[in-house]
């Protein structure tokens, strides 16, 4: 069963609010002023990526559709409402009708992104598009933060696979969202169990220090793990001393012993000198598994180390050093007048400082070369250019209120393995860069 395609909640039977006051002291405002049901057009975009990134990911637009279909104000949240005097009486009963009616598009999950970038465009009446504004951008600025960062290192791994083990560093809930986008962003399982009950992500996990300590001798901790899982466990041997616990490990578990894990000291060197006695002892096929605090950058220091697997914890779940995608939702365009036909007018804030934005419902594009590699971002508004046509980005997700686009997690992670290999070979660089591809916008 792929629980990716059921649509489960988000942990709470309603997903109303995960929202800032605001947004519903506005929607009391719009409904008394009579411009509530104005059509309009939010989009999601970013000014720019994280210092130093090259290209941004797309991930949790799944959980923003399980979002969207769990927006419900039931009674104990109009309840809440009512007893915090947070909206009016009339805003209350509009509430307690409230589904969310119109269409978003958005980039696929997995696909990558630049400044810019359409990334979701919500189109609805104002009153039901802006209540969305915190909880999309709360998932998207999360999940997309820990993709770059697991893109950034499986990149570095290459082929080698990554396991992702940071639950015990962030919240319990944003420790399963972030196992979810670790997986979009390459990582290949994950320690946690509420990741892989939830979204079907393969997962591993034998022993911590604690089961060794536990027991009279290390020998003895090795000997019941063998025992209850066989050889093809992965036996920790830094809890004492490296060389002894990996003669004692294969002693054990014989030369078919199926990995053992370094989580501490210098792993370059301690890979080489395990991966020498290894071979010495016969366990020719046995893996080494490296942990202890690694972030693309160790992770790349290690590729000439006989290294078959790392595991990541606290610098992918923050993002290796970004937690957040700084993405914005704004009011990009909206109906002239309370007409259902009337036509779109574009709207932009316009600032003294770096918060300016382009108005207008937008398109996207990737321009690609004669070799099929992408060397622009396109963004423009009205007629999409013939040229740029077959090359569109956005995907319908919602329509009418009805979810389109569910798919299992493989399809985002295949899809982003896809993009990736699309772009410039400068994009793998870990080196601080400017974004691979320029954003380019094209006059209507």
């Amino acid at each position: 069963m792929d629980t990716a395609d059921l649509g489960l909640p988000v942990d709470v039977p309603s997903t109303a609010l995960f929202t800032d006051r605001y947004e519903l002291t506005m929607l009391q405002a719009a409904l008394r002023a009579g411009t509530a049901d104005r059509r309009s057009v939010f989009e999601v975009f970013t000014r720019r990526l994280p210092e130093g990134r090259r290209y941004g990911v797309v991930a949790g637009t799944g959980r923003v559709l399980d979002a969207v279909e769990n927006f419900r104000f039931d009674a104990g949240v109009l309840d809440f409402l009512a007893q915090q005097r947070i909206v009016d009486e009339p805003t209350l009963g509009w509430l307690a009708d409230y589904r969310f009616r119109g269409d978003i598009w958005g980039y696929p999950e997995g696909e990558v992104y630049f400044p810019g970038s359409p990334i979701i465009r919500v189109e609805g009446t104002f009153a039901e598009a802006v209540l969305l504004e915190t909880v999309i951008l709360s998932i998207l600025n999360h999940d997309s933060a820990v993709a770059a960062a697991a893109s950034r290192m499986s990149t570095a791994a290459g082929d080698r696979p990554l396991i992702e083990m940071g639950a015990r560093r962030t919240h319990e809930l944003a420790a399963v969202a972030a196992a979810r986008a670790a997986y979009v962003g390459g990582f290949t399982t994950t320690s946690d169990l509420a990741a892989g009950f939830r979204y079907n992500i393969p997962t591993v996990g034998t022993s911590a220090h604690a089961f060794t300590l536990l027991h009279d001798s290390e020998r003895d901790a090795f000997t019941a793990q063998v025992q209850a899982h066989g050889s093809d466990t992965t036996l920790l041997v830094d809890t004492y001393d490296v060389a002894e616990a990996v003669r004692t490990a294969v002693e054990v578990a014989g030369k078919d012993l199926g990995a053992v894990r370094i989580d501490s000291g210098d792993l370059l060197l301690l890979a080489h000198r395990v991966r020498q006695q290894l071979d010495e002892l016969g366990a020719k096929n046995t893996k080494i598994v490296v942990t202890s605090d690694l972030d693309e950058y160790a992770i790349a220091s290690l590729a000439a180390a006989p290294v078959d697997a790392y595991g990541v914890g606290t610098q992918l779940v923050t993002g290796s050093g970004h937690p957040t995608s700084s993405m914005v939702y704004k009011l990009v365009a909206r109906a002239v007048s309370d007409d259902a036909d009337a036509p779109l007018l574009p709207v932009a804030k316009k600032s003294m400082g770096a918060k300016t934005s382009v108005g207008g419902r937008k398109w996207a594009a990737r321009r690609v070369d004669e070799q099929g590699v992408a060397e622009a971002e396109v963004i423009g508004t009205g007629e999409v250019p013939e040229q740029l046509a077959g090359r569109q980005l956005l995907v319908e997700l919602v329509r009418g209120g009805e979810i389109v686009a569910r798919e299992p997690l493989d399809a985002a992670r295949d899809r982003h393995i896809a993009a990736r290999a699309g772009l410039p070979l400068s994009a793998t660089q870990l080196s601080r860069g400017e974004p691979v591809l320029p954003t380019e916008y094209a006059r209507s």
